[in-house]
């Protein structure tokens, strides 16, 4: 048994006062959680533009609200280090554009291992409005994260409905893919559900998805939220028949809970009715994999 408990996040968007607001959010999110038995909690993608409420005067501007929040990411790294550390549990913090030294901005996750070890995975495949409006730019490599729990790889939203970014990390060993999106429209949460899905099949492993729920009227970035958490297996010999272990309502804050055995992922890559994971490569025309790099958070 390699029993592992998680929590998924339908994460509101919240117009904050200031960053006391902000702390005590996020350490109630974080207390419940682990509350809940949870080992490993997921928060959502673009779930840190609520700090851009933080300053008044340009919360309204796009350009403006990545860099503010851009700049308050060492800080908001400290706040989750130290929560993973004083409750003892794995957090995949939600993602927050980050301003590199070339200007450009990039979608950043960012995980904590209660050990004071972190590793950072950049999203890799831009959506149009990403691209066109943020003038977000992708990021590299594709990491994944060896931890106490398992082998985890993350695929941020647009990033988990291209096939070959999940096999690079099957490949590489992941039992664990975390899936942390953001969507205005139910049309998007359900094409990262179905993405999420598909990749828990392909790689005969679990993937949770974690989404932002709820109006921000007051934000350019995060205005429009839909979605609802879950955590999703291979419909496969001992798994539920539609591959969702958990699933929580739509649009409905909180957290969405789950046990499940890592273990399972090595019966069914060896043993399942159907060995997805193994015959990839006899697809005609399969593609060379993208390269991975391994972080241990040991």
């Amino acid at each position: 048994m390699v029993s592992l408990t998680l929590a998924a996040a339908a994460y509101p968007i919240d117009q904050l006062a200031d960053w006391g607001a902000y702390a005590a959010k996020l350490e109630r999110w974080v207390a419940e959680g682990v509350a809940g038995g949870a080992q490993l909690l997921v928060f959502p993608e673009y779930g840190a533009m609520e700090l851009a409420a933080l300053d008044p005067a340009t919360m309204g501007d796009l350009a403006a609200s990545i860099d503010t929040v851009s700049a308050l990411l060492p800080r908001i790294d400290a706040l989750h280090a130290e929560l993973a550390a004083r409750h003892g549990v794995h957090i995949l913090a939600a993602s927050a554009p980050r301003r590199d030294a070339d200007r450009r901005a990039r979608n950043a996750a960012r995980l904590f291992a209660p050990n004071g070890k972190a590793g950072v995975q950049d999203k890799l495949v831009m959506t149009r409005f990403e691209r066109e409006q943020w003038h977000i730019t992708g990021g590299t490599p594709l990491r994944l994260f060896d931890t106490a729990l398992g082998r985890i790889g993350v695929v941020t939203c647009y990033d988990s409905e291209f096939p070959l970014l999940a096999r690079a990390l099957v490949e590489a060993g992941a039992e664990l893919l975390l899936v942390p999106s953001c969507t205005d429209s139910a049309h998007g949460y359900w094409r990262v559900r179905v993405g999420a899905q598909a990749r828990a099949l392909e790689g005969q492993c679990f993937t949770v998805q974690a989404p932002t729920v709820g109006l921000a009227p007051w934000s350019p970035a995060v205005d429009e939220n839909h979605g609802a958490a879950g955590i999703f297996a291979p419909p496969d010999l001992g798994m539920p028949a539609d591959g969702v272990v958990a699933l929580g309502a739509m649009n409905v804050p909180g957290w969405t809970f789950a046990t499940i055995d890592l273990a399972d992922v090595a019966r069914l890559r060896a043993h399942g009715a159907v060995l997805n994971a193994r015959h990839w490569l006899e697809q005609p025309g399969a593609a060379p994999l993208p390269a991975v790099e391994v972080v241990s958070l040991r």
